[in-house]
């Protein structure tokens, strides 16, 4: 029974990502979505590989053609095309974020690997609005970063005192060990 969870818990965080992409306000080149506060409540509560895989099977199902992009989209052309890379550093920001909450779970410690990893995702965002889209980078960061500063610290502000009492819960409940 053990190895079910091995993939059940990703899959779960993929699906949590899916939907909560589907939460989607467009702004410009660049929607305001929900997938970044799955993506760091995922990063808090999964442990690294599992939320790594989270996020990537939230890539691979986008990337053989179901809808769970931002808005809906779907296919290949989304993971090469002009927000490409605030998607796949959405690996980074699950990854690290996760090893660094992992290590100690205070709700200071919550904050910063998840400002850290949305830090990264803003990176790989402002590089393909560059490179992809032909965006200088003073219009990158100010289509792709600046309209999103203030929500994301909300998002982040809750994923801290959300995630840190769902983590107690969970490893307290369950086999599911920090």
């Amino acid at each position: 029974m053990k190895k079910a969870h091995i993939y059940a818990i990703p899959a779960i965080g993929a699906a949590l990502i899916a939907v909560l992409a589907q939460i989607s306000v467009p702004i410009g080149p660049v929607p305001f979505t929900l997938q970044n506060f799955a993506i760091g409540l995922i990063a808090t509560v999964f442990r690294p590989r599992e939320a790594v895989l989270s996020v990537g099977l939230y890539l691979l199902l986008g990337a053989i053609g179901l809808p769970v992009f931002a808005g809906g989209g779907a296919g290949f052309h989304v993971l090469v095309g002009p927000s490409a890379g605030y998607l796949w550093f959405d690996l980074l920001y699950a990854g690290i974020t996760s090893y660094l909450i992992h290590k100690n779970s205070s709700y200071v410690r919550i904050f910063i690997a998840n400002l850290l990893g949305d830090s990264l995702v803003f990176v790989g965002g402002i590089l393909s609005l560059h490179f992809l889209a032909g965006m200088p980078f003073d219009k990158a960061l100010a289509v792709g970063v600046l309209p999103f500063i203030i929500p994301d610290l909300a998002k982040i502000i809750a994923i801290s005192f959300v995630g840190k009492p769902l983590l107690k819960r969970l490893s307290k409940e369950s086999n599911y060990s920090i």
